[in-house]
């Protein structure tokens, strides 16, 4: 199968493109500078250049079967007005120049696998959300609503789109462990908030096995790319200290992490009890259904 990416030289591409070039597929790949996404990705056939504000080359097309589509702008960090802009024109725009590529091509990939999050619920509270659970109020989850319409698009086209909604991603070298690992590893972890609020978590493994499932099982619509075992963030904070050895009892009040993060904070502070009905159902089978077991897996 010849595979063409967004975002391959990313904490998820790198990871996915590694593991299907493995399993004999072709790969090639659109980025804004593409000899560094060659030089750093080697395994890619060919990478082309792209900045996401027009449709890609017609000949990045050529060939390809399926499109894994990663690219997005990551949500950490304070949320000044030129980062909201980058999250959402990273997303929706860019998904929507990617799609609107397809309209003039004379053969079109048969499959069209999408990022995006889990924060398309907003805060939920105790609320059992599968994927027919309607989209939540609040900045990421409208941009998740709308690069979500952008990528159903492709359905027009005949492809078969999968929309992927990802919770924490934990593996080693990046994902959302990174900012924690070195607060943790002072002693200085603990619950955020109440800690009541359910934080959706995926293992790296499973990101990549279900990307890899996904191309041929034949589920569309959205996915959510969670472990079957959701956590309250207070549990997940005593499972890292309990896997890092430290303690992990020091409370952040809601209060200083707004004012210390401001408007991201409200994404830490949000509840969404997300369980995996599409992955389950299509026979995904999770090499890390646990959490003890991926965040022993996701140490650098």
């Amino acid at each position: 199968m010849k595979i063409l990416f967004t975002g391959a030289t990313g904490f998820l591409g790198r990871a996915i493109t590694e593991r299907l070039a493995a399993d004999g597929h072709t790969l090639v790949a659109l980025a804004r500078r593409p000899e560094r996404a060659q030089a750093s990705l080697p395994r890619l056939a060919r990478a082309y250049a792209w900045r996401a504000d027009a449709p890609p080359p017609a000949e990045a097309f050529a060939g390809v079967t399926a499109i894994v589509n990663l690219a997005g702008e990551t949500i950490a960090g304070r949320w000044t007005a030129a980062k909201l802009g980058a999250i959402r024109g990273s997303r929706v725009e860019g998904t929507r120049a990617l799609v609107t590529g397809l309209a003039t091509l004379a053969e079109r990939p048969r499959v069209l696998i999408s990022a995006s999050a889990t924060g398309y619920y907003g805060d939920r509270g105790e609320e059992t959300l599968t994927e027919d659970a309607p989209a939540g109020g609040g900045f990421l989850a409208e941009v998740c609503r709308d690069w979500e319409q952008e990528a159903a698009r492709a359905t027009a086209f005949g492809l078969r789109v999968a929309r992927l909604r990802f919770g924490l991603v934990l593996g080693p070298g990046g994902g959302a462990l990174a900012p924690m690992l070195p607060l943790y590893r002072a002693g200085l972890g603990g619950p955020l908030g109440s800690g009541r609020q359910w934080w959706p978590w995926v293992s790296l493994p499973d990101v990549v096995g279900l990307i890899a499932h996904l191309l041929t099982a034949e589920t569309a619509g959205p996915v959510n790319a969670v472990a079957p075992a959701a956590v309250r963030q207070r549990d997940f904070a005593r499972a890292l200290g309990r896997v890092l050895r430290r303690p992990a009892l020091l409370p952040a009040p809601a209060w200083g992490l707004r004012i210390g993060l401001g408007r991201f904070a409200s994404e830490l502070l949000a509840s969404r009890r997300v369980v995996p009905q599409a992955a389950l159902g299509s026979g995904y089978r999770f090499v890390h259904a646990e959490l003890d077991a991926a965040l022993r897996f996701a140490q650098p």
